[in-house]
Protein backbone atom coordinates (compact mmCIF):
# COMPACT_ATOMS: atom_id res chain seq x y z
CA UNK A 1 0.00 0.00 0.00
CA UNK A 2 1.70 3.20 -1.06
CA UNK A 3 2.22 5.41 2.05
CA UNK A 4 1.27 8.89 0.46
CA UNK A 5 -1.17 10.71 2.52
CA UNK A 6 -4.62 10.88 1.84
CA UNK A 7 -4.97 14.42 1.95
CA UNK A 8 -2.67 14.23 -0.98
CA UNK A 9 -4.41 11.78 -2.83
CA UNK A 10 -3.49 8.90 -1.17
CA UNK A 11 -5.66 6.17 0.15
CA UNK A 12 -6.82 6.38 3.85
CA UNK A 13 -5.21 4.69 6.91
CA UNK A 14 -9.13 4.37 8.37
CA UNK A 15 -10.81 3.90 5.07
CA UNK A 16 -14.51 2.31 7.24
CA UNK A 17 -15.44 5.26 10.02
CA UNK A 18 -14.57 3.83 13.42
CA UNK A 19 -17.97 3.42 15.69
CA UNK A 20 -19.56 5.63 17.69
CA UNK A 21 -19.75 4.59 21.49
CA UNK A 22 -23.59 3.35 22.17
CA UNK A 23 -23.84 3.57 25.80
CA UNK A 24 -27.43 2.75 26.15
CA UNK A 25 -27.92 -1.28 26.55
CA UNK A 26 -30.62 -3.74 27.98
CA UNK A 27 -30.57 -2.14 31.14
CA UNK A 28 -31.31 1.28 30.59
CA UNK A 29 -33.82 -0.14 28.14
CA UNK A 30 -35.57 -1.75 31.14
CA UNK A 31 -35.03 0.60 33.54
CA UNK A 32 -36.58 3.27 31.58
CA UNK A 33 -39.70 0.78 31.05
CA UNK A 34 -39.79 -0.20 34.54
CA UNK A 35 -40.62 3.62 35.48
CA UNK A 36 -42.88 4.57 32.42
CA UNK A 37 -44.71 1.46 33.68
CA UNK A 38 -45.39 2.87 36.77
CA UNK A 39 -46.88 6.13 35.21
CA UNK A 40 -44.74 8.41 37.54
CA UNK A 41 -42.24 10.69 35.69
CA UNK A 42 -41.74 12.91 37.92
CA UNK A 43 -42.57 13.77 41.88
CA UNK A 44 -41.50 16.86 42.04
CA UNK A 45 -43.62 19.78 44.04
CA UNK A 46 -42.49 22.88 44.31
CA UNK A 47 -43.77 23.52 47.92
CA UNK A 48 -42.28 22.01 51.73
CA UNK A 49 -43.80 18.53 51.43
CA UNK A 50 -43.25 14.74 50.77
CA UNK A 51 -42.91 15.72 47.28
CA UNK A 52 -39.89 18.48 47.46
CA UNK A 53 -37.30 15.90 47.47
CA UNK A 54 -38.30 13.76 43.90
CA UNK A 55 -39.25 10.66 43.62
CA UNK A 56 -38.46 7.19 44.09
CA UNK A 57 -36.25 7.19 41.15
CA UNK A 58 -33.97 9.76 41.97
CA UNK A 59 -33.71 9.23 45.57
CA UNK A 60 -32.36 5.94 44.48
CA UNK A 61 -29.92 7.25 42.29
CA UNK A 62 -28.28 9.88 44.68
CA UNK A 63 -28.38 7.18 47.34
CA UNK A 64 -26.28 5.40 44.72
CA UNK A 65 -24.47 8.15 43.60
CA UNK A 66 -23.47 8.61 47.24
CA UNK A 67 -22.40 5.58 48.40
CA UNK A 68 -20.04 5.15 45.13
CA UNK A 69 -18.39 8.47 45.14
CA UNK A 70 -18.00 8.14 49.23
CA UNK A 71 -19.82 11.28 49.88
CA UNK A 72 -22.51 12.42 52.82
CA UNK A 73 -24.53 13.95 49.99
CA UNK A 74 -25.17 13.60 46.07
CA UNK A 75 -27.86 15.90 44.53
CA UNK A 76 -29.38 15.16 41.30
CA UNK A 77 -30.07 18.05 38.58
CA UNK A 78 -30.93 18.61 35.48
CA UNK A 79 -27.96 19.17 34.02
CA UNK A 80 -24.38 20.05 35.28
CA UNK A 81 -24.89 23.29 34.26
CA UNK A 82 -27.69 23.51 36.65
CA UNK A 83 -25.45 22.12 39.07
CA UNK A 84 -22.62 24.55 38.76
CA UNK A 85 -25.42 27.37 39.45
CA UNK A 86 -26.74 25.45 42.26
CA UNK A 87 -23.34 25.59 43.84
CA UNK A 88 -22.23 29.03 43.04
CA UNK A 89 -25.41 30.15 45.06
CA UNK A 90 -25.10 27.49 47.63
CA UNK A 91 -21.62 29.21 48.97
CA UNK A 92 -23.53 32.67 49.45
CA UNK A 93 -21.36 34.92 47.26
CA UNK A 94 -22.43 38.11 47.17
CA UNK A 95 -22.96 40.59 43.92
CA UNK A 96 -19.67 41.87 42.98
CA UNK A 97 -17.68 38.59 44.77
CA UNK A 98 -15.35 37.08 42.28
CA UNK A 99 -14.70 33.52 41.97
CA UNK A 100 -11.18 32.68 40.10
CA UNK A 101 -11.42 29.79 37.72
CA UNK A 102 -10.44 28.95 34.17
CA UNK A 103 -10.55 29.91 30.74
CA UNK A 104 -10.00 26.54 29.33
CA UNK A 105 -13.53 25.06 29.95
CA UNK A 106 -17.25 25.09 29.00
CA UNK A 107 -18.30 28.53 29.13
CA UNK A 108 -21.36 27.44 31.68
CA UNK A 109 -18.07 27.25 34.45
CA UNK A 110 -18.49 30.99 34.32
CA UNK A 111 -21.67 32.18 33.63
CA UNK A 112 -22.73 30.08 36.53
CA UNK A 113 -20.63 32.71 38.25
CA UNK A 114 -22.49 35.49 36.83
CA UNK A 115 -26.04 34.14 37.58
CA UNK A 116 -25.70 35.34 41.15
CA UNK A 117 -24.02 38.66 39.64
CA UNK A 118 -20.79 37.66 40.70
CA UNK A 119 -17.69 38.47 38.56
CA UNK A 120 -15.74 35.40 37.13
CA UNK A 121 -11.95 35.77 37.33
CA UNK A 122 -9.70 33.92 34.73
CA UNK A 123 -5.77 32.30 35.55
CA UNK A 124 -4.16 30.48 33.64
CA UNK A 125 -3.55 26.94 33.13
CA UNK A 126 -1.01 24.68 33.64
CA UNK A 127 0.54 23.33 30.62
CA UNK A 128 1.08 19.58 31.43
CA UNK A 129 -2.17 19.19 32.71
CA UNK A 130 -4.27 21.63 30.94
CA UNK A 131 -5.68 22.32 34.95
CA UNK A 132 -5.78 25.85 36.52
CA UNK A 133 -2.35 27.14 37.82
CA UNK A 134 -2.41 27.25 41.55
CA UNK A 135 0.56 29.75 41.19
CA UNK A 136 -1.68 31.60 39.18
CA UNK A 137 -4.59 31.25 41.73
CA UNK A 138 -2.66 33.01 43.83
CA UNK A 139 -1.73 35.98 41.91
CA UNK A 140 -5.31 37.15 41.46
CA UNK A 141 -6.63 36.78 45.26
CA UNK A 142 -8.43 40.55 45.87
CA UNK A 143 -10.58 41.60 48.76
CA UNK A 144 -13.56 40.47 46.40
CA UNK A 145 -12.49 36.79 46.00
CA UNK A 146 -15.11 34.42 47.61
CA UNK A 147 -14.14 30.96 45.67
CA UNK A 148 -11.91 29.11 43.70
CA UNK A 149 -13.55 26.83 40.71
CA UNK A 150 -11.01 24.33 39.87
CA UNK A 151 -12.01 22.33 37.09
CA UNK A 152 -10.89 18.92 36.24
CA UNK A 153 -10.43 19.15 32.53
CA UNK A 154 -10.69 16.42 30.00
CA UNK A 155 -10.50 13.42 32.96
CA UNK A 156 -8.39 14.37 35.68
CA UNK A 157 -8.34 15.95 38.88
CA UNK A 158 -6.82 19.70 39.35
CA UNK A 159 -4.02 20.12 42.20
CA UNK A 160 -6.52 20.25 44.67
CA UNK A 161 -3.73 20.07 47.62
CA UNK A 162 -2.59 23.17 46.57
CA UNK A 163 -5.84 24.96 45.97
CA UNK A 164 -7.05 23.45 49.23
CA UNK A 165 -3.88 24.71 50.87
CA UNK A 166 -4.89 28.34 48.91
CA UNK A 167 -8.30 28.37 49.87
CA UNK A 168 -7.56 27.88 53.69
CA UNK A 169 -5.17 30.20 53.72
CA UNK A 170 -7.81 32.96 52.46
CA UNK A 171 -10.99 31.71 53.51
CA UNK A 172 -12.51 30.55 50.35
CA UNK A 173 -14.65 28.32 49.08
CA UNK A 174 -13.53 25.57 46.80
CA UNK A 175 -15.87 24.34 44.06
CA UNK A 176 -14.79 21.95 41.59
CA UNK A 177 -16.26 20.90 37.72
CA UNK A 178 -15.73 17.75 37.40
CA UNK A 179 -18.03 17.24 34.45
CA UNK A 180 -15.61 15.79 32.29
CA UNK A 181 -13.70 13.57 35.10
CA UNK A 182 -16.26 11.17 37.11
CA UNK A 183 -14.29 8.04 38.00
CA UNK A 184 -10.66 10.11 38.33
CA UNK A 185 -8.75 9.50 41.58
CA UNK A 186 -6.58 11.69 43.29
CA UNK A 187 -4.73 10.45 46.47
CA UNK A 188 -6.95 7.65 46.16
CA UNK A 189 -10.20 10.10 46.45
CA UNK A 190 -13.17 10.83 43.53
CA UNK A 191 -12.07 13.81 41.58
CA UNK A 192 -15.25 16.01 42.81
CA UNK A 193 -14.99 15.24 46.28
CA UNK A 194 -12.08 17.33 47.47
CA UNK A 195 -13.84 20.74 47.02
CA UNK A 196 -16.26 22.14 49.15
CA UNK A 197 -18.52 20.98 46.49
CA UNK A 198 -18.33 19.52 43.47
CA UNK A 199 -20.25 17.63 40.39
CA UNK A 200 -20.16 15.46 37.29
CA UNK A 201 -22.08 15.69 34.25
CA UNK A 202 -24.98 13.11 32.54
CA UNK A 203 -24.31 14.71 29.36
CA UNK A 204 -24.66 12.62 26.61
CA UNK A 205 -21.49 12.32 25.33
CA UNK A 206 -20.16 11.88 29.18
CA UNK A 207 -18.56 9.40 30.82
CA UNK A 208 -22.26 8.50 32.50
CA UNK A 209 -24.80 9.30 30.10
CA UNK A 210 -28.62 9.87 30.61
CA UNK A 211 -29.40 12.61 28.23
CA UNK A 212 -28.84 15.61 30.13
CA UNK A 213 -28.29 15.38 34.08
CA UNK A 214 -25.68 16.63 36.67
CA UNK A 215 -24.62 15.33 40.22
CA UNK A 216 -24.20 17.94 42.43
CA UNK A 217 -21.60 16.14 45.73
CA UNK A 218 -20.60 17.62 48.85
CA UNK A 219 -19.74 16.59 52.53
CA UNK A 220 -21.41 19.67 54.10
CA UNK A 221 -24.65 19.23 55.01
CA UNK A 222 -25.45 22.74 54.86
CA UNK A 223 -23.97 23.49 51.09
CA UNK A 224 -26.43 20.14 50.37
CA UNK A 225 -29.75 21.96 52.03
CA UNK A 226 -29.07 25.17 50.07
CA UNK A 227 -28.58 22.90 46.63
CA UNK A 228 -31.59 21.12 47.04
CA UNK A 229 -33.72 24.58 48.11
CA UNK A 230 -32.40 26.25 44.94
CA UNK A 231 -33.22 23.51 42.66
CA UNK A 232 -36.64 23.79 43.38
CA UNK A 233 -38.34 26.81 43.79
CA UNK A 234 -36.19 27.54 47.11
CA UNK A 235 -38.08 30.98 47.32
CA UNK A 236 -41.28 28.94 48.59
CA UNK A 237 -40.00 26.77 50.77
CA UNK A 238 -37.01 27.87 53.11
CA UNK A 239 -38.51 28.29 56.40
CA UNK A 240 -35.44 30.90 58.03
CA UNK A 241 -35.88 34.49 57.86
CA UNK A 242 -32.30 34.99 58.34
CA UNK A 243 -30.29 36.61 55.88
CA UNK A 244 -28.08 34.25 55.60
CA UNK A 245 -30.48 31.47 55.23
CA UNK A 246 -32.33 33.75 52.46
CA UNK A 247 -29.08 34.79 50.43
CA UNK A 248 -29.46 33.83 46.94
CA UNK A 249 -32.54 31.39 48.05
CA UNK A 250 -34.66 32.75 44.62
CA UNK A 251 -35.14 29.06 43.30
CA UNK A 252 -35.27 26.92 40.19
CA UNK A 253 -36.20 24.62 38.11
CA UNK A 254 -33.30 22.32 37.97
CA UNK A 255 -35.21 18.74 38.56
CA UNK A 256 -34.28 15.88 36.96
CA UNK A 257 -37.10 13.23 35.69
CA UNK A 258 -37.64 9.58 36.57
CA UNK A 259 -36.63 8.16 34.01
CA UNK A 260 -33.67 10.05 33.72
CA UNK A 261 -32.59 8.90 37.19
CA UNK A 262 -33.69 5.60 36.51
CA UNK A 263 -31.42 5.58 33.52
CA UNK A 264 -28.17 7.41 34.99
CA UNK A 265 -28.39 4.81 38.19
CA UNK A 266 -27.77 1.82 35.39
CA UNK A 267 -25.17 3.97 33.84
CA UNK A 268 -23.15 4.53 37.54
CA UNK A 269 -23.03 0.84 37.77
CA UNK A 270 -20.82 0.50 34.21
CA UNK A 271 -18.76 3.78 35.56
CA UNK A 272 -15.69 1.83 36.34
CA UNK A 273 -15.42 -0.03 33.05
CA UNK A 274 -15.64 2.47 31.02
CA UNK A 275 -12.85 4.17 32.53
CA UNK A 276 -10.72 0.96 32.80
CA UNK A 277 -11.94 0.95 28.53
CA UNK A 278 -10.60 4.55 28.27
CA UNK A 279 -7.44 4.51 30.01
CA UNK A 280 -6.35 1.26 28.33
CA UNK A 281 -7.19 2.64 24.93
CA UNK A 282 -4.70 5.66 26.52
CA UNK A 283 -2.04 3.53 27.16
CA UNK A 284 -1.94 1.89 23.79
CA UNK A 285 -2.04 5.49 22.31
CA UNK A 286 0.78 6.27 24.49
CA UNK A 287 3.16 3.21 23.66
CA UNK A 288 1.74 3.71 19.50
CA UNK A 289 2.61 7.42 19.48
CA UNK A 290 5.94 7.61 21.51
CA UNK A 291 8.55 8.81 19.85
CA UNK A 292 7.25 10.88 17.28
CA UNK A 293 9.10 14.56 17.16
CA UNK A 294 7.00 17.21 18.00
CA UNK A 295 4.33 15.33 19.80
CA UNK A 296 3.40 15.45 24.01
CA UNK A 297 1.21 12.64 24.77
CA UNK A 298 -0.49 13.52 28.16
CA UNK A 299 0.52 13.70 31.42
CA UNK A 300 -1.15 12.45 34.17
CA UNK A 301 0.21 14.28 37.62
CA UNK A 302 1.75 12.21 40.46
CA UNK A 303 -1.10 10.53 42.98
CA UNK A 304 -3.94 11.28 39.66
CA UNK A 305 -5.40 8.54 37.58
CA UNK A 306 -6.90 9.81 34.39
CA UNK A 307 -10.21 8.98 33.08
CA UNK A 308 -9.40 10.72 29.27
CA UNK A 309 -12.73 11.97 28.48
CA UNK A 310 -10.00 13.66 25.81
CA UNK A 311 -6.85 12.09 25.62
CA UNK A 312 -4.96 15.97 25.16
CA UNK A 313 -1.94 15.89 23.19
CA UNK A 314 0.52 19.12 22.76
CA UNK A 315 2.46 19.85 19.48
CA UNK A 316 5.40 21.66 18.66
CA UNK A 317 4.92 23.36 15.50
CA UNK A 318 8.43 24.46 14.54
CA UNK A 319 10.12 21.23 15.62
CA UNK A 320 7.62 19.58 13.26
CA UNK A 321 7.49 22.56 10.47
CA UNK A 322 3.93 21.75 9.73
CA UNK A 323 1.76 24.02 11.16
CA UNK A 324 -1.25 22.63 13.67
CA UNK A 325 -3.49 23.34 11.06
CA UNK A 326 -2.12 21.11 8.74
CA UNK A 327 -1.44 18.28 10.87
CA UNK A 328 -5.08 18.13 11.70
CA UNK A 329 -6.08 18.19 8.07
CA UNK A 330 -4.18 15.13 7.16
CA UNK A 331 -4.96 13.42 10.17
CA UNK A 332 -8.47 13.52 9.20
CA UNK A 333 -8.00 13.20 5.52
CA UNK A 334 -7.07 9.84 7.34
CA UNK A 335 -9.98 8.97 8.99
CA UNK A 336 -8.77 10.25 12.43
CA UNK A 337 -12.31 11.32 13.70
CA UNK A 338 -13.05 12.98 17.07
CA UNK A 339 -10.25 15.46 16.99
CA UNK A 340 -10.00 18.99 18.49
CA UNK A 341 -7.65 21.50 17.39
CA UNK A 342 -7.75 24.21 20.05
CA UNK A 343 -10.29 23.66 22.57
CA UNK A 344 -11.59 27.25 24.22
CA UNK A 345 -10.94 30.37 25.85
CA UNK A 346 -13.97 31.55 27.19
CA UNK A 347 -12.26 35.03 28.55
CA UNK A 348 -12.01 35.99 24.87
CA UNK A 349 -15.76 35.32 24.44
CA UNK A 350 -17.69 38.66 23.23
CA UNK A 351 -19.70 38.64 26.34
CA UNK A 352 -16.54 38.73 28.64
CA UNK A 353 -14.84 41.32 25.90
CA UNK A 354 -17.54 43.75 25.90
CA UNK A 355 -18.40 43.18 29.36
CA UNK A 356 -22.64 42.67 28.75
CA UNK A 357 -24.85 39.96 30.62
CA UNK A 358 -27.74 41.60 31.72
CA UNK A 359 -29.13 43.80 29.68
CA UNK A 360 -27.17 45.82 27.63
CA UNK A 361 -25.44 48.42 29.38
CA UNK A 362 -22.35 46.46 31.39
CA UNK A 363 -23.92 44.77 34.12
CA UNK A 364 -23.25 43.58 36.20
CA UNK A 365 -19.54 44.98 35.56
CA UNK A 366 -20.70 48.17 35.75
CA UNK A 367 -22.28 48.32 38.97
CA UNK A 368 -21.03 50.14 42.13
CA UNK A 369 -20.44 46.63 44.21
CA UNK A 370 -18.02 45.93 41.33
CA UNK A 371 -15.19 47.85 42.89
CA UNK A 372 -12.11 47.56 40.48
CA UNK A 373 -11.59 46.84 36.63
CA UNK A 374 -11.80 43.14 35.64
CA UNK A 375 -9.25 42.45 32.85
CA UNK A 376 -10.39 40.16 30.40
CA UNK A 377 -7.92 41.23 27.61
CA UNK A 378 -5.79 38.87 24.96
CA UNK A 379 -2.56 38.22 26.78
CA UNK A 380 -4.18 37.56 30.57
CA UNK A 381 -3.74 33.44 30.24
CA UNK A 382 -0.33 33.17 27.67
CA UNK A 383 -0.87 29.35 28.11
CA UNK A 384 -4.18 28.53 27.56
CA UNK A 385 -4.12 31.14 24.76
CA UNK A 386 -1.29 29.52 23.11
CA UNK A 387 -2.55 26.02 23.34
CA UNK A 388 -5.64 26.90 21.87
CA UNK A 389 -4.48 28.82 18.75
CA UNK A 390 -1.18 27.02 18.39
CA UNK A 391 -0.34 23.55 20.44
CA UNK A 392 -3.12 22.14 21.60
CA UNK A 393 -4.40 18.83 19.60
CA UNK A 394 -7.11 16.17 21.61
CA UNK A 395 -8.81 12.85 20.69
CA UNK A 396 -12.47 12.31 22.49
CA UNK A 397 -11.91 9.10 23.69
CA UNK A 398 -15.63 9.65 24.84
CA UNK A 399 -17.36 9.31 21.36
CA UNK A 400 -15.75 6.25 20.03
CA UNK A 401 -15.49 2.33 20.69
CA UNK A 402 -11.65 1.99 20.73
CA UNK A 403 -11.50 -1.44 20.38
CA UNK A 404 -7.74 -2.10 20.07
CA UNK A 405 -7.92 -2.82 16.50
CA UNK A 406 -9.71 0.64 16.01
CA UNK A 407 -6.95 2.54 18.22
CA UNK A 408 -3.75 0.57 15.74
CA UNK A 409 -5.76 2.12 13.04
CA UNK A 410 -5.39 6.05 14.72
CA UNK A 411 -1.91 5.10 15.44
CA UNK A 412 -0.42 3.84 12.10
CA UNK A 413 -2.68 7.23 10.54
CA UNK A 414 -0.37 9.46 12.66
CA UNK A 415 2.64 7.28 11.97
CA UNK A 416 1.75 7.95 8.35
CA UNK A 417 1.31 11.73 8.50
CA UNK A 418 4.27 12.09 10.65
CA UNK A 419 6.26 10.13 8.23
CA UNK A 420 4.61 12.58 5.36
CA UNK A 421 6.16 15.96 7.47
CA UNK A 422 7.93 17.21 4.68
CA UNK A 423 5.82 16.24 1.87
CA UNK A 424 3.11 17.97 4.36
CA UNK A 425 5.08 20.84 4.74
CA UNK A 426 6.19 21.39 0.93
CA UNK A 427 2.53 20.90 -0.41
Amino acid sequence: MTNQLALLGGPKSIATPLPTFNTIGEDEVAAASAVIRTGILSAYIGAAGAGFLGGPQVRAFEEKAAAYFNVRHAVAVNSWTSGLIAAVGAVGIEPGDEIITTPWTMVATATAILHFNGIPVFADIEPATFNIDPHSVEKLISPRTRAIMAVDIFGQSADMRALREIANRHGLRLISDTAQAPGALADNRYAGTLADIGGYSLNYHKHIHSGEGGIVVTDDDRLAERVRLIRNHAEAVVQSDAPADLCNMIGYNFRLGEIEAAIASAQLGKLAGRVESRQRAADQLNAGLAGLRGLTTPLVAEGNTHVYYVYGMKLDPERLGVSRERIVAALRAEGVPWLASGYQNIHLLPLFQKKIAYGSKGFPWNQPFVDRDIDYSHGICPVAEDLHERTFLGLNLCMGEYAQADVERVIDAFRKVWDNLDALASS
